[in-house]
């Protein structure tokens, strides 16, 4: 076990002082996460990764009925946490200037341009569809494209074959983009 793992674990038991060992220790691959997503974003956005980064982990922190696993586990839930705060930073200013929000790529890469923007809102939107549709996809989707984990981690962040996550995903990514190609944004 790495020493993530082993930080996780003892947060699990009860250690409440692992979260505090934990953070230096992902805290720049919470920031690399960070700054994927707003570089995906509309230019001009206001939000700073390391402001994304400290929204996330104050979210995380407060999950009390996570059973912390590993490494992959933790970052997928990260990335998840961070497409929450995106999309509710996104909703505000939609309610403040009722107007579209930031962009982000549509996650099904190989299947549309990387040019091709979709709105997050109406990525979220699609996800909570798939969520509704399929959990597991959904949960897939977030941990390749938000939290950025290969096939492999992410298989084992989920405890699925290797080879059913790359099924899983091609799915989600076809059912991803009919869903965009469909809305009104996308």
């Amino acid at each position: 076990m790495d020493d993530v793992t082993q930080l996780l674990a003892l947060h699990t038991a009860g250690d409440k002082s692992a979260l505090d060992r934990l953070l230096p220790l992902v805290y720049e691959e919470l920031r690399r996460l960070a700054r994927a997503y707003l570089s995906r974003e509309r230019d001009g956005h206001t939000l700073q990764p390391t402001a994304l980064v400290h929204e996330a982990y104050m979210r995380l922190i407060g999950q009390q009925t996570v059973d912390w696993s590993n490494r992959a586990q933790f970052l997928g839930v990260a990335a998840s946490m961070m497409r929450r705060v995106l999309v509710n930073y996104a909703e505000a200013r939609n309610a403040a200037r009722r107007d579209s929000s930031g962009v982000l790529p549509d996650p099904g890469a190989a299947a549309v341009s990387d040019r091709q923007m979709v709105d997050i809102l109406t990525l979220d939107q699609a996800l909570s569809r798939l969520k509704d549709v399929d959990p597991r996809q959904m949960q897939i989707v977030e941990l390749r494209y938000f939290a950025g984990l290969s096939i492999e981690e992410t298989a084992e962040a989920l405890n699925l074959s290797v080879a059913t996550v790359k099924r899983e995903w091609a799915v989600a990514r076809l059912w991803v983009r009919r869903e965009l190609a469909g809305s009104p944004a996308g």
